[in-house]
């Protein structure tokens, strides 16, 4: 492969990365929410779980802005 080629694959690879990262985070979040509403947890725990979503999407955000600004960057 190409250096191009080899460059494509890699952000395809982070893109798919960060695409996991997400619905991985969302699926946690929710399960999280439900099970902690079911066995009465105190809510500064719950408040942890939201706060660690929260870092995991605004993760996907950073990286996200930097494939885009990456793909905007390359010449046509």
């Amino acid at each position: 492969m190409t250096k191009d080629g080899d460059d494509r694959m890699a952000e395809a690879r982070q893109a798919r990365n960060v695409g996991l990262v997400l619905a991985g985070t969302m699926i946690l979040w929710f399960a999280a929410q439900w099970l902690g509403g079911r066995l009465g947890l105190p809510v500064r725990y719950v408040f942890l779980f939201d706060l660690a979503a929260i870092a995991a999407f605004v993760w996907g955000l950073i990286v996200t802005f930097q494939i885009w600004r990456r793909r905007r960057a390359e010449p046509k």
